[in-house]
């Protein structure tokens, strides 16, 4: 029986470790790399391939959603499951829509994550309780909008999620733009746009947004 190749993608070294540790012993399941961010992995899949990525969201250089976009466009073939501490609507959403097959808290159990894994490389989805139940309201609540004609349509890119989420957390222009490796005039761009979109008047109903999306938690 063929093992299925997995790639594990996470910016801390002790959590590719302990993963590791869960899914070496299975026989199903080969670790064939472990990655530090979605542009090494990326770099890594356009010379070889695998059945399956195990994704953080949050590394430097590029998400994993975006590198499961990535993933969606180059190699269809490839499964993602994003494994994150991020539990909030727009997380979520932007990563069923950059085509990932699954979606598990950090804090998921052995158990849980081991038939997540063998779910998404039988060709099905697999979404924990948790995020389940976020996906079902939030598809509840746009439908009731839509129903009133209220629903309006306001998607932020994932760089500008990590700007909103630093913003939020009290980080300045130039904390923000020596994290995610921008000049500070980008952030400032980022931060203009993000009022624009979203209809805001000043960075502190940036932090308001942050808040009530769930994007921090207080």
């Amino acid at each position: 029986m063929n093992k299925a190749k997995i790639i594990i993608v996470d910016d801390h070294r002790m959590f590719r470790d302990g993963l590791k540790s869960i899914l070496s012993d299975k026989e199903d399941f080969e670790i064939i790399k472990e990655l530090a961010s979605g542009k090494e992995l990326i770099d890594f899949l356009k010379e070889e391939s695998c059945e399956l990525v195990i994704t953080d969201i949050s590394m430097p250089d590029m998400s994993g959603i975006d590198a499961a976009e990535w993933i969606s466009q180059n190699k269809p073939e490839i499964k993602v499951i994003i494994l994150s501490m991020h539990i909030n609507e727009i997380y979520i959403l932007n990563s069923v829509k950059a085509g990932v097959k699954g979606y598990l808290p950090k804090d998921a159990g052995k158990e849980e994550l081991l038939h997540a894994i063998k779910t998404v490389i039988e060709g099905e989805e697999y979404y924990s309780k948790e995020i389940s139940e976020i996906l079902l309201k939030s598809y509840v609540n746009k439908t009731k909008l839509k129903a009133r004609g209220e629903l309006q349509k306001v998607e932020l890119t994932e760089r500008e999620l990590e700007v909103v989420k630093l913003v939020a957390e009290g980080f300045m222009n130039k904390e923000i733009s020596d994290q995610l490796n921008i000049s500070i005039r980008t952030v400032e761009t980022h931060k203009t746009n993000i009022i624009q979109k979203l209809k805001l008047k000043s960075s502190i109903d940036i932090v308001k947004y942050a808040i009530k999306n769930g994007i921090i938690e207080v």
